[in-house]
C-alpha cells in the first residue's frame, strides 16, 4: 500500500478595504478557517484573534492544518466582526468569506483573492491574502521582553506600549509573526512569556533577521465652543439643540472628522474639551474644560465616546464666553513642544476645533498659531451655523500669510477652516475630505523643515 503524503501547513492571514459595520468605530476582525466534510457540511479547524478598530487587518495568529496531495480539501475563510465575547459567530456580522482548495494555495504559496458575502455579490472592495508555508520544524522559543525608559506618547497619561514581531519572506517584504499584549500607561513594561513555534517566528532558521517595528504615532485633540452666541441648548434656533433624532451640527461635524482621524490613533483615545461655558460646581468661565469632567484623564472612547460626552456635558453647563481659542491651542501647543524635542519623527498632534465663528482673543490666537507652526501640529477649525466667518478665514491664511500682531509670520500653513453649511447636502465623507486634505503636507512640511526622515523599524537583528 502506498504511503499517504501529508505534511503540516501554517496559513497568514491578511485583510484589505473590510467593510465597515461599527458605528463610531471601525469593525473588529477576526478570521475562521472551515474545511469541508462533506454533504455541504463545514468543520472549524482554527481563527485568527480580534484585531481591534482595523480594515486592514494582519494577523499574528496562524491557521494551521494538514495538508493530503492526494486529497480535495475544500476550504473556506470567513471574516466576521467581533463585538461580544461569545465563541459563536452567528451573532456576528459578516465581512466576507472566501472559498478554494488547499492545494490552490499551496501550489501558489500566496494567493490575493475578493471578499464575497455571497455568491457573485462582493463585500465592497474587500480582499483576503493567503500565504502558505510548509511546517518543518517542531521546535519552539519562549521569550520574556522587557523595556526601559520608552518615550511618553500620550498626552495626559504614559505610553500604551505593545510589540510586533516580523520575520523576512523570500520576496524581501515583513511579515507579521508575533504581537504581543497593550501594556496600559507603562514606560517601564514587561511582557507576559509567550512561546511561538520556531517555524513561525523565523523559518526554523536561528540566523534570520527578525525585526520589531515603531509605528508613527498621530494624536488628535477636540475642542468644542460653548459660548452663549451658539444660542440656548433648548431653543430649536441654538447650534447646540438636539433634533428629535439627537444630532445637530456639531455632532455631525464630530462624526464625520472623527471616524477618519481616529484611523491614525493607536489608541482610539480622544482628549476632548469644551471652551466658553460656565461649568460646574462652581460655574465658573473655563476655556479648557475636558468634557468628562476628569482633568486627570480627559479621554473619549472613539468618536462615539466624544458624542456620549457632549451630550452627557450639554445640560450640565451654562454657555457663556468669551469666545477664546487661544487657550486651547496653547495647550496643544505645550504638548507638541514636548514632542518637538525628540530626535525623530515620531509624533505629530491634530486639533480639530468647532465652533460658531464670534471669536473674541484674534490677536492672541494669531500668536498662539504662529507659535504652533514651529511645532508638530495642525488645526482644524469646522464652523458651525449662518456666520460669515471671517476672521477664521483670516486665521486660514489661504488669502496671504498669517502673521502675530507683532509682525512674525507663520513658518508654514497649519489651520485648515471649512464652514459645515457647505456640505449640509453633500456625502458625509465629503466634509471629512475637505478639512483633512492639506493635514499630510502640514505634517510633511514640518518634519522637512526640521530635516527629520519619519521613523523607520530599526534594522533587522540576528
Amino acid at each position: 500500500m502506498a504511503a499517504h503524503c501529508v505534511s503540516k501547513v501554517e496559513l497568514s492571514i491578511s485583510c484589505s478595504n473590510l467593510l465597515d459595520k461599527d458605528v463610531g468605530s471601525k469593525s473588529d476582525p477576526l478570521c475562521v478557517l472551515l474545511q469541508s466534510v462533506g454533504d455541504d457540511k463545514w468543520s472549524e479547524v482554527e481563527r485568527t484573534e480580534r484585531v481591534k478598530n482595523c480594515q486592514d487587518p494582519e494577523f499574528s495568529t496562524k491557521l494551521h492544518i494538514d495538508y493530503h496531495f492526494e486529497k480535495v480539501q475544500k476550504l473556506k475563510f470567513g471574516v466576521y466582526d467581533i463585538d461580544n465575547k461569545s465563541v459563536d459567530l452567528k451573532d456576528d456580522d459578516f465581512l466576507g468569506g472566501f472559498e478554494c482548495t488547499l492545494g490552490q494555495i499551496v501550489s501558489s504559496r500566496k494567493i490575493t483573492r475578493p471578499l464575497q458575502l455571497k455568491a457573485a455579490k462582493p463585500a465592497g472592495k474587500g480582499t483576503i491574502t493567503i500565504t502558505a508555508e510548509e511546517v518543518k520544524d517542531n521546535r519552539a522559543v519562549v521569550m520574556e521582553v522587557e523595556a526601559k525608559n520608552l518615550d511618553k506618547k500620550d498626552m495626559f497619561g504614559k505610553s500604551d506600549p505593545f510589540l510586533e514581531f516580523f520575520k523576512q519572506e523570500e520576496d524581501g517584504k515583513w511579515q507579521l509573526v508575533h504581537r504581543t499584549e497593550v501594556i496600559k500607561n507603562n514606560l517601564n513594561p514587561s511582557w507576559k512569556k509567550f512561546m511561538v513555534s520556531l517555524h513561525t517566528f523565523c523559518s526554523g532558521d536561528l540566523n534570520k533577521p527578525i525585526k520589531v517595528s515603531k509605528g508613527f504615532y498621530v494624536q488628535s485633540d477636540v475642542g468644542i465652543d460653548f459660548t452663549g452666541s451658539n444660542g440656548d441648548p433648548r431653543s430649536p434656533d441654538s447650534l447646540h439643540y438636539l433634533s428629535p433624532n439627537g444630532v445637530n451640527q456639531y455632532l455631525s461635524a464630530i462624526w464625520s472628522v472623527g471616524q477618519v482621524v481616529q484611523d491614525y490613533d493607536t489608541d482610539k483615545l480622544f482628549p476632548a474639551f469644551g471652551f466658553g461655558a460656565q461649568v460646574p460646581p462652581n460655574f465658573q468661565v473655563s476655556h479648557e474644560f475636558p468634557l468628562n469632567f476628569n482633568p486627570n484623564s480627559p479621554y473619549c472612547q472613539g468618536v462615539q465616546g466624544i458624542v456620549d460626552a457632549y451630550r452627557m456635558v450639554l445640560p450640565q453647563i451654562r454657555l457663556y464666553g468669551p469666545t477664546n481659542f487661544s487657550p486651547i491651542i496653547n495647550h496643544v501647543t505645550r504638548i507638541a513642544s514636548g514632542a518637538a524635542q525628540q530626535p525623530n519623527a515620531a509624533q505629530y498632534f491634530v486639533l480639530l476645533i468647532i465652533t460658531d465663528g464670534e471669536i473674541t482673543d484674534l490677536d492672541q490666537t494669531r500668536q498662539a498659531i504662529v507659535n504652533g507652526s514651529k511645532l508638530p501640529m495642525s488645526i482644524i477649525i469646522v464652523g458651525v451655523g449662518e456666520a460669515d466667518f471671517k476672521a477664521m478665514e483670516f486665521l486660514d491664511g489661504d488669502n496671504g500669510v498669517l502673521k502675530s500682531v507683532t509682525g512674525e509670520p507663520v513658518a508654514r500653513d497649519i489651520v485648515q477652516f471649512v464652514p459645515f453649511k457647505q456640505f449640509a447636502s453633500a456625502p458625509k465623507e465629503a466634509l471629512a475630505q475637505s478639512v483633512l486634505a492639506e493635514v499630510p503636507n502640514q505634517l510633511v512640511s514640518y518634519f522637512k523643515m526640521r530635516n527629520m526622515a519619519p521613523v523607520n523599524p530599526p534594522s533587522p537583528v540576528k
